[in-house]
């Protein structure tokens, strides 16, 4: 509809957005608080029930709505457990065999550690649920 080019996020991408500028555990802090996010124990109405409807939390340093909790957000990077051998310039972590891609930021049904902004898990790329969504992006070039 746009006629413009969109993606997912690298995970070195969506680390940035979603610190946006700080080096918490939470774009908000060190400890949870209440009402900060949604996820199985962060003290929202629709904890461990559903997703709650965007921007019902406040947003980061850079404006970021839902940066953490609500759905797991699929990032380009073929999933690693480990960081070795991973591009330092922010680009995508990509395999010929990847069968897994990272997600980030945690979900409604989650609890709270898989909120922090440094926590990664994965899914196989053709796995479905409530709980996973994703984040797009441009690139624009000057």
């Amino acid at each position: 509809m746009t006629k413009k080019t969109y993606r997912l996020l690298s995970e070195a991408e969506w680390e940035y957005a979603a610190r946006a500028g700080t080096n918490t555990a939470y774009f908000w802090g060190n400890d949870l608080g209440r009402g900060n996010a949604n996820c199985r124990g962060c003290s929202s109405q629709w904890d461990a029930k559903q997703t709650a409807p965007i921007e019902s939390f406040k947003g980061n340093a850079f404006g970021l709505h839902d940066m953490a909790g609500n759905v797991w957000q699929w990032v380009q990077d073929c999933y690693q457990s480990n960081y070795d051998g991973v591009p330092t310039d922010g680009s995508v972590l990509t395999s010929r065999d990847c069968i897994n891609h990272v997600v980030r930021g945690g979900s409604w049904y989650d609890v709270p550690q898989t909120l922090r902004s440094a926590y990664r898990d994965n899914y196989a790329k053709d796995q479905r649920r409530s709980s996973i969504g994703f984040r797009v992006a441009r690139t624009f070039t000057p």
